[in-house]
């Protein structure tokens, strides 16, 4: 069955070592998501057996209504008060990680798991106080309306943007495809006004290459539910035709994904072996194994963590180094050591929910510890500046 893993909090963000322009990059029609272990019913329905829970008297929560509607000065939108309903409902389970999604949120969830959203095509960042542009990708909307990076980012549609955040930035920029967004810029000094027409962008989860020294390095961003495994058995089959001796598998920044992506990718170095095992109080409901012929088994292999690195990709490496497979370099992982389903409702809508938690092969949760690495290297905002990767050099070094 495919397992998602989604979830995301600011926290998650703020927790992640790394600076400069490279803190929290995000691509400008997705809000980025730290995913948390989600197995998703919303995609393959298999339903187990539940039981039912007992009806909730709402009759408190139709007063408040009535209350409401009876002595409030202005409009009410019924659907917004029951959305809100039901958010705030989910909200009294105490969990960050169990939502309820509108139809259209659900929608929006899915499509950035996959890495397909509609928007500009941009990557955001902060430098020296400064909402800048950091990278419009090749052929993308952002590009084509004549974006740079380094551009600074004044204006959103008129509206002052100069003190936002990366995440008010983006939820601001992002939006259907056909719309156009005004941003107003500096460049070299000089303001200036640029439109750009929204529209889909696909950005692929893996990067690769092949360094002078015979490097294989593999760049992970999130795990989507078939175009990562699928680009990461590529890329093994191009190493292996190079006959590269070692890899470094970069999964800084990534905050998760589908789970059965994380094994598909883990069984690329692994012949039937545990990733991970998942247990509801308690008890034992599920323990994932890989399944292939493992063609990078025995290559010497480094894992790039840090705190942006959540949920599956924690899964990844930590069944790596728990099997022997690989070491870990970067700084300690984010923590996101439980499970959840997506569940499809009657409405349109979805709830995620947390059903379980999820353990390392050798038997730990890394909730809110994350994983520490076996060579701790920091990645600071002079780094950032100097455009200079000590964790990366770090991981080369180990591969000599």
């Amino acid at each position: 069955m495919p397992k998602t893993e989604t979830d995301t909090t600011n926290a998650a963000i703020k927790k992640s070592k790394i600076t400069g322009t490279q803190i929290s990059l995000f691509l400008l029609a997705i809000v980025v998501a730290f995913i948390a272990g989600t197995r998703s019913d919303y995609i393959v329905a298999t339903l187990r057996n539940q039981t039912p829970a007992g009806e909730l008297d709402l009759s408190s929560v139709q007063d408040v209504y009535k209350t409401l509607a009876t002595n409030y000065d202005g409009e009410l939108d019924q659907q917004k008060l029951i959305d809100g309903a039901k958010k705030g409902l989910v909200e009294g389970a105490n969990d960050q990680y169990t939502v309820y999604f509108t139809e259209e949120e659900a929608k929006e969830f899915l499509g950035d798991l996959e890495g397909t959203f509609e928007g500009i095509g941009a990557e955001l960042g902060v430098e020296d106080g400064r909402l800048i542009i950091v990278n419009p990708l090749d052929g993308s909307p952002a590009k084509k309306s004549g974006l740079k990076a380094k551009d600074s980012i004044l204006t959103v549609n008129g509206e002052d943007a100069a003190d936002w955040s990366v995440e008010k930035a983006v939820s601001k920029i992002r939006g259907e495809k056909g719309t156009t967004v005004k941003l107003g810029i500096v460049r070299d000094g000089k303001p200036k006004e640029i439109s750009v027409v929204r529209g889909t962008i696909s950005v692929p989860s893996v990067e690769t290459e092949i360094t002078d020294n015979n490097i294989g390095i593999i760049r992970i961003s999130r795990f989507g539910q078939t175009e990562t495994a699928s680009l990461v058995r590529k890329a093994a089959d191009e190493f292996t035709d190079a006959g590269v001796k070692g890899i470094v598998l970069d999964m800084r920044g990534n905050g998760g994904g589908y789970l059965n992506s994380a094994v598909d990718v883990a069984s690329l170095w692994m012949e039937n072996k545990v990733v991970v095992t998942e247990r509801t109080n308690g008890k034992v409901r599920d323990e994932l194994r890989t399944s292939g012929d493992a063609p990078f088994q025995g290559i010497d292999t480094v894992v790039l963590v840090d705190g942006g690195t959540a949920s599956a990709s924690e899964i990844l490496a930590g069944a790596l180094r728990d099997n022997g497979a690989a070491t870990i370099v970067g700084e300690q992982t984010f923590g996101k050591g439980v499970v959840q389903d997506i569940k499809q409702l009657d409405d349109g809508g979805s709830l995620k929910v947390t059903i379980a938690s999820w353990f390392t092969p050798n038997g730990n949760n890394i909730s809110k510890e994350g994983i520490k690495p076996d060579t701790t290297i920091k990645f600071t905002e002079a780094d950032a500046k100097a455009d200079r990767d000590p964790q990366r050099a770090k991981a080369l070094e180990l591969l000599k």
